[in-house]
């Protein structure tokens, strides 16, 4: 291997200069002794292509990183195809029109100064013969730019004038007053191509390369082109070598138009600077800025993204913002990525893009191709930042299960005619078994169809692919193959045409600049020649399964091409034989298979034509077949070294005279696992690579294998194990140094502890002074030659009254670090203040979103007096000085305190002032910013209690690193008491155990852990606190097993008894005694016992209770250290209770074996006042009969009930005193008989008629009033009336005395209180009230007021109508109301009358009054009888007659009517 480091390493984050051998030291010493040479060259070269400041950069290649690589020398010789010098090439380049004969006396003079400038750079001439041409330059370039603007201001002057006039005379065609200037230019300069144009109208300009329009919007920051008064610019941007071309630039108005021309040659720099060291970094120099617009642009990097994993078919993107000082407008910088020091281009396998502010580089398909170091490098005109970090592949999941990964890099190294070789890369991983070998496939571009190109695997990583057709084009994947099956397979290779490789090259040529090349070859063979032998015939590649042979065309080759046949024969023999017999070859070029491996062959060509085939070529010597490229031998020692917690950096000694090595392959794994994992998956091929994605505090080896075409090494000897943790460095150098105290001969210093510790705890620090004198500083010296730890330090044996300097070092494990800045000027005289010094020392913990604690030491100067307190003070970090306002109003004892109602995500700044009884001293110094923000993952201290009662608190870090440790403290002071407290720490936990926890424990406790971002917590353990964590300790050192329920009793059924409790949580291994009267009882005939662990429930069930049983019952349970008991006593009356009940159960689940009542007989009053007897039976059939009994006299019969369950029911219609009895209902079949009773006698039928009566005063109407002719009624309605039923009539609230005035009475249902000839004492509020046993009801009505008006006037018109009813005249009767009389026969009427007065009475023949004659006597006697006699009545006697009687209080008729019939008449009816 080369001494050389490659570009990734170097750029790498974790690659630091002291990995560089001594000749790289070197180089690098060399190159950036240089770099200040090369920039100020390039700058005199950009001044003499034009009139500005120009930073230029080296040339860059498409596939390296510039100016790393080493650059081709620029040649001017001719060769052929062959490599053959023939002549010299002379680059032609035609300038304009105007100046076709060469260039101007200007341009030559730039020409030749830098031809000048080129041949002293070659020659290494000195530094002062530069300075002066770049003043020559930079003369010529102020002379041209004051000629230029002299210039412009006549051309404008004049057009202005012009332009006054006619137009129509001004207008002509556009011409040329100052034509472009062609230019010869450094690559990655700028240059500026301007000319002058007339012409009215003003004439459209276009600019022109090789004939084709530039568009500056389709190369956007690459052509800039500007028109300003008729002066017209092409500026070009980061010359490349593809600039190399004629530039036209076209004028044309409407009358007519104009070119001019003007070229540009880019030439590339000779390569002198080494191609594997980074492009120096453009620095400001003393003259000024290097940037082509006089703007140092600052570049930087942030946002990065770090090393990636990534697996084979994923898609990733890598991205950085890019922020650059200062932002113009449109400024567009370049933006580059590179793969391992290879410049990356845009393609399906990546995309790049740039927002502006960011540049993202997008892999679309991962495959192992795309793993290495990937570095994006901005480029602006002040220089370039770059920033690198690696990206790894992994193997896709194989499709079959042990079959070996894909190959990797397939690519075609040699493409002929006939054949193309194949070359891939091994993978990693064999997938457990060796790989037999591998398949190459191709498809022809255009197609999707893949042809197998090896019917046998190979196990040579090269592969000559014949078979194709001539000028088509083939892509190709190869695929691994072992024991278990085939890989996916590869990334397809780059497309690749089958054709000779001079057709290939003149193909390329088109494509060339437009600038001609006159090349002077031999002259073309005549015609009919044979060919003659071919030359340098030799084997270029031999393998077991091939033999590629390669040879050159001879001189006479006759007219029309030559192929060639190719002949062979075995060692020692002369029998020849032709390979080729069908089809000749066609190219120099041929591969042979199917040859006899370990055998010696000897081959030879012939050339022909048309005209014969010409003599073969020498032989060459034999060949043995088989691999001449050997496996190369396992690497040597592998070292693995510390990097970071996630990485190791693994180096080791190259493989022994390998040859073509194509790289190493790097396995690790972790001790004790056998587990084998790849760390890259392409190879490498440098001696030290960084292993990514290990566990941090795991132990791995490392072993490395070798790679060439012929296959991959053993693996190398395992290296030592190694820890994967932080590579540890020597500290940062403190900072912050203040005086705390001083007297006349010493001083006390303070200082903040370095921001960087360099990965290992600091063992202490080392104070050096010095004095200075006038401003003059002096020697250091050292303060203490032992280290101290305190960030506090007295320094002695100072001079009174001078002054010093200080600075500080501090040391770890990995050596002391370099010195701080030397401290402010201090000078040392006693302090004689009476108030204290300044607190130091200032620490931040614990900080959250709304709150942080602040901690310090007490000032090392008193004062006058003993310090007695503290204030603390606070402001944001970017709030002026004037915010500074104090946390605390009263002064606090302790040296720490907690600050809350801080705002989230605001940052703070803290100050501590200390105070005696002189008053507050100096200010501490201000602490760094803090945010007030709880950092992702931060916890808090946990107090726990275990079950041994034991108290600890507990803090976990997810966070911490290898060197991490807990700290834990009490009071924010070391715990020095170890005898109460006992700290265990196991991984990322750790606890502080209280032995025997106390007052004396009371206090606030913090633990820190170092080697982190701050993590800590506190936890305050106060008085209350510490008495709780006492009683839950106590329970958990005496458990109790705790109970849902206490021990408790049930009947059951059959009247068993059950006696159960259940616990909240008991164990599979927690038992239970069962104790009655201190005596345990087990599970047997009479105790049956049950324990469910599932729900914690406890039984114990008794069929049955004798007196035997009466005492205390117990259940004693114990589940490892928790115990607990419950009893139950049955004793006494509670005992005779249960027992009684548990007999009543037995029976009654006998009697249900049978016909039996489930409700027994009960009665029920309906609304209908109907009384209904009724019982709810069960278990029925069809043969069970029920028996109605009074009195145990059988009432009723229900026979054949038909249903298992139902209601009985007996209605007593309208029950009295006579349906009082004892009533009883038997059931009876033959499964046995049950009887229900019930009692409706004495008091049973008294709360039954209770109910009756309940329901009828509920039934009642409200009172309502009426007049009778008597005088006023009040009345209800019932909807029942029971003769039983007790009614009391109420007037004011007190019963009322019935007299013959005021009665009561029933009337139906009815129910009503007469007030016969009532006055105004009977107004007022009257009730009615049935009895019902209870409350009874109340209905009440209000006679007072306008009701008893209504109901008197009512009364006293009924009254005055009964009055006149009774007097009227009436005929009471005795008349009929026909009369049949004989003719002649005598007719005596006679009917009673009445009326007061007596009436006057009329009588009345069809509707005529009569008078009292002698056939007809009418008579009134005595006012009382009124006749009516005829006494011979005739047939004119017939008629309708009637009686009036009348008086004042009315009139009242009585009617009859007569008929008179003839006795002949009536015998002849008879008849």
């Amino acid at each position: 291997m080369s001494g050389s480091i490659p570009f990734y390493q170097k750029h790498h984050l974790h690659y630091d200069r002291g990995y560089r051998s001594k000749e790289t030291q070197s180089k690098v010493s060399q190159y950036q002794a240089s770099s200040r040479y090369s920039a100020s060259g390039s700058a005199s070269a950009a001044t003499r292509s034009r009139g500005l400041n120009v930073s230029s950069h080296s040339g860059l290649e498409e596939s390296r990183l510039s100016p790393s690589p080493k650059r081709a020398k620029p040649t001017y010789l001719a060769v052929d195809k062959d490599n053959q010098i023939i002549g010299y090439v002379v680059p032609i380049f035609r300038g304009s029109q105007e100046f076709a004969t060469g260039l101007s006396d200007t341009e030559e003079a730039r020409v030749r100064d830098t031809a000048a400038y080129m041949a002293r750079r070659d020659l290494f001439t000195s530094g002062l013969e530069m300075e002066r041409s770049e003043l020559i330059s930079r003369k010529e370039t102020m002379r041209e730019s004051a000629e230029r603007i002299t210039l412009n201001k006549r051309i404008h002057e004049h057009e202005e004038h012009f332009k006054r006039m006619n137009e129509d005379s001004l207008m002509h065609a556009p011409e040329f007053v100052i034509k472009p200037r062609s230019h010869t230019v450094w690559e990655k300069q700028c240059v500026r191509l301007h000319c002058t144009v007339s012409g009215w109208p003003d004439p459209r300009v276009v600019w022109y390369k090789n004939n084709v329009a530039l568009d500056p919007l389709a190369n956007p920051g690459k052509y800039k082109i500007e028109s300003r008064y008729s002066v017209h610019s092409l500026e070009i941007n980061k010359c490349d070598f593809d600039d190399t071309a004629q530039y036209r630039v076209s004028a044309m108005n409407s009358q007519g138009e104009l070119s001019a021309f003007a070229s540009v040659v880019v030439k590339r720099f000779k390569g002198e600077m080494d191609e594997f060291l980074p492009a120096p970094r453009r620095a400001i120099t003393e003259v000024g800025p290097v940037s082509e617009y006089g703007i140092t642009f600052q570049t930087h990097i942030v946002d990065k993204f770090g090393v990636s994993f990534g697996r084979e078919g994923e898609t990733m993107s890598l991205g950085c913002t890019v922020i650059i000082y200062p932002a113009l407008h449109r400024y567009q910088p370049e933006v580059e990525w590179y793969r391992d020091d290879v410049l990356l281009s845009p393609s399906k396998w990546t995309h790049m893009h740039w927002s502006g502010d960011r540049a993202t580089l997008t892999l679309t398909h991962l495959n192992k191709e795309d793993e290495g170091l990937y570095t994006l490098r901005v480029t602006t005109k002040s220089g370039y930042e770059t920033y690198s970090a690696y990206v790894f592949v992994r193997d896709a999941d194989a499709e079959v299960e042990g079959a070996p990964a894909a190959p990797l890099d397939v690519r075609c190294l040699d493409a002929n005619k006939d054949y193309i070789i194949v070359a891939w890369k091994q993978p990693a991983v064999d997938g457990g078994s060796s790989i037999l070998g591998y398949f190459v496939d191709r498809c022809e571009v255009g197609t999707t169809h893949w042809i197998q190109c090896n019917d046998t695997p190979v196990k040579f990583a090269r592969f000559p692919v014949t078979g194709l057709v001539e000028g088509r084009s083939y892509i190709f994947r190869v695929r691994a193959v072992n024991k278990s099956g085939i890989s996916r397979p590869s990334r397809v290779s780059e497309p690749v045409a089958a054709m000779d490789p001079a057709d290939r090259a003149r193909m390329r040529g088109t494509s060339a600049p437009w600038t001609g090349q006159i090349i002077v070859t031999e002259e073309e063979p005549a015609e009919g020649i044979v060919p003659s032998k071919p030359c340098d015939l030799q084997v270029t590649e031999a393998t077991k399964n091939y033999v590629v042979l390669s040879w050159k065309p001879p001189g006479e080759k006759g007219l029309e091409g030559v192929m060639y046949y190719v002949e062979k024969c075995v060692s020692g023999t002369d029998s020849w034989q032709r390979v080729n017999t069908e089809i000749p070859v066609k190219s120099p070029r041929f591969a042979l298979f199917d040859l006899a491996e370990g055998k010696a062959y000897r081959f030879r060509v012939r050339c022909c034509n048309s005209a014969g085939v010409g003599e073969p070529s020498d032989p060459t010597e034999a060949t043995t077949v088989g691999d001449k490229l050997d496996i190369p031998s396992a690497p040597g020692k592998v070292i693995p070294t510390r990097n970071t917690d996630t990485s190791v950096v693994v180096s080791w000694e190259a493989s022994c005279n390998a040859k073509e090595l194509v790289g190493y392959y790097i396995e690790g794994s972790i001790v004790g696992s056998n587990v084998w994992e790849p760390c890259n998956n392409k190879p490498v091929n440098v001696t030290r690579f960084i292993c990514h994605g290990l566990i941090t505090g795991e132990k791995y080896v490392f072993r490395v294998r070798a790679v060439n075409a012929a296959g991959i090494s053993q693996f190398s000897q395992e290296s030592e194990a190694v820890e994967v943790k932080a590579a540890i460095a020597s500290p940062a150098p403190p900072y912050g140094i203040t005086v705390l105290e001083c007297v006349r001969d010493s001083m006390v210093l303070a200082w903040k502890q370095p921001t960087f510790i360099g990965g290992a705890d600091i063992t202490g620090y080392f104070v050096d002074y010095r004095e200075v004198i006038d401003g003059v500083p002096g020697k250091w010296h050292e303060a203490n030659i032992k280290a101290v730890s305190e960030r506090a330090y007295r320094v002695s044996d100072l001079k009174e009254n001078k002054k010093y300097q200080f600075q500080v070092r501090a040391a770890n494990m990995a050596g002391v670090g370099i010195p701080s800045l030397p401290s402010n000027t201090f000078l040392c005289e006693e302090w004689t203040i009476a108030v204290p010094g300044p607190p130091h020392d200032l620490q931040i913990r614990e900080a959250r979103n709304d709150s942080l604690v602040l901690l310090w030491k007490p000032p090392v100067y008193q004062g006058r007096d003993p310090v007695n307190g503290f204030y603390v003070d606070i402001k944001e970090a970017d709030a002026p000085e004037e915010a500074w306002r104090g946390v605390n109003t009263k002064a606090l004892e302790k040296t720490y305190t907690k600050i809350k109602d801080l705002k989230e995500g605001e940052k703070y700044v803290f100050r501590v002032r200390a105070q005696n009884k002189a008053g507050v001293g100096k200010v501490s110094d201000v602490t760094e910013p803090v945010p007030a923000l709880t950092k992702p993952g931060t916890k808090e201290i946990v107090v726990d209690v275990d079950d041994d009662g034991v108290i600890s608190l507990n803090f976990e870090c997810g966070n911490m690193t290898p060197d991490s440790k807990f700290v834990w403290s009490k009071n924010y002071e070391d715990i020095t008491d170890t005898s109460r407290l006992t700290t265990e720490t196991k991984g990322t936990k750790s606890k502080v155990v209280f032995n025997r926890p106390g007052e004396e424990d009371i206090g606030v406790y913090s633990c820190l852990v170092t080697h982190t971002d701050g993590a800590s917590s506190s936890y305050t353990l106060s008085e209350e606190e510490l008495k709780r964590l006492l009683e839950i300790s106590h329970d958990h050192k005496f458990p109790i097993i705790p109970l849902k329920s206490d021990l408790a009793v049930e009947l059951l059924e059959k009247g068993r008894v059950r006696f159960w409790l259940q616990a909240e949580k008991i164990s599979n291994n927690g038992k239970v005694d069962y104790v009655f009267n201190d005596n345990v009882v087990s599970q047997g005939e009479k105790y049956k016992m049950n324990f469910d662990k599932n729900t914690g429930v406890i039984e114990m069930t008794m069929e049955s209770l004798t007196p035997a049983d009466e005492g205390t019952y117990t259940f004693q349970m114990q589940d490892g250290k928790a115990t607990n008991q419950s009893s139950l006593v049955l004793i006494g009356d509670v005992f005779k209770q249960l027992q009684k009940e548990s007999e009543f159960q037995r029976k009654e689940y006998f009697r249900k074996q049978g016909p039996h009542f489930i409700e027994y007989l009960s009665w029920e009053v309906t609304p209908e006042c109907c009384v209904v007897l009724k019982c709810k039976v069960g278990n029925m059939k069809k043969e069970t009969s029920a028996l109605w009994h009074k009195d145990r006299h059988q009432i009723k019969v229900d026979e054949h009930l038909g249903f298992a369950e139902g209601v009985l029911k007996l209605e007593i219609a309208q029950i009295s005193k006579k349906d009082a009895g004892v009533y009883e209902v038997i059931l009876k079949d033959d499964r046995g008989q049950d009887t229900s009773t019930l009692n409706l006698t004495d008091q049973g039928f008294k709360d039954l008629m209770n109910e009756v009566f309940s329901v009828i005063a509920n039934s009642s109407t409200p009172l309502k009033i009426t007049s009778t002719d008597e005088g006023i009624r009040l009345y209800t309605f019932v909807s029942y009336y029971n003769d039983l039923l007790q009614v009391t009539w109420h007037y004011k609230d007190s019963a009322i005395a019935f007299s013959d005035r005021i009665k009561s009475g029933v009337v139906g249902e009815q129910l009503w209180l007469q007030i016969t000839e009532p006055t105004e004492k009977d107004m007022g509020k009257y009730a009615i009230e049935f009895y019902d046993g209870k409350g009874g009801l109340r209905r009440t009505v209000d006679l007072s007021g306008q009701a008893f008006d209504d109901a008197f006037a009512e009364f006293q018109r009924l009254k005055a109508a009964a009055i006149a009813e009774r007097n009227r005249a009436r005929v009471a009767g005795g008349l009929p109301d026909v009369v049949t009389i004989q003719e002649g026969k005598a007719l005596n009427l006679t009917c009673n009358i009445s009326g007061n007065p007596v009436p006057e009475v009329t009588w009345l023949k069809n509707d005529r009054e009569i008078t009292s004659d002698e056939h007809c006597i009418l008579k009134f006697e005595s006012g009382k009888f009124a006749s009516f006699t005829i006494t011979g009545v005739n047939t004119s006697d017939s008629g309708k007659y009637s009686i009036l009687v009348k008086n004042k209080y009315g009139t009242e008729s009585g009617d009859f009517t007569v008929s008179v019939f003839i006795p002949e008449e009536a015998g002849g009816k008879k008849k």
